[in-house]
């Protein structure tokens, strides 16, 4: 009786949202690690804040880049 109830049920629409919600994981990571880093180095050597900065939104935009590239590749590849 179980069987015949579960094998009706059908499954519809993509699973790669499922999959780049996955992943977004870890660019959101990736982002908090960025700026913490870049904090706790200007906490301890102010002077460097200016010189730090630009290394801060490079990687920031490498890491958003991934994203992007991430939900591209789920909608391009996911049907």
């Amino acid at each position: 009786m179980l069987s015949s109830t579960l094998a009706a049920v059908e499954i519809t629409g993509s699973l790669s949202a499922i999959g780049y919600g996955l992943a977004a994981i870890g660019p959101g990571i990736g982002v908090g690690l960025v700026f913490s880093a870049y904090i706790q180095s200007t906490a301890r050597q102010p002077e460097s804040s200016r010189i730090t900065l630009p290394y801060v939104w490079i990687g920031f935009a490498v890491i958003e880049l991934l994203a992007l590239l991430g939900i591209a590749f789920g909608y391009a590849f996911g049907n």
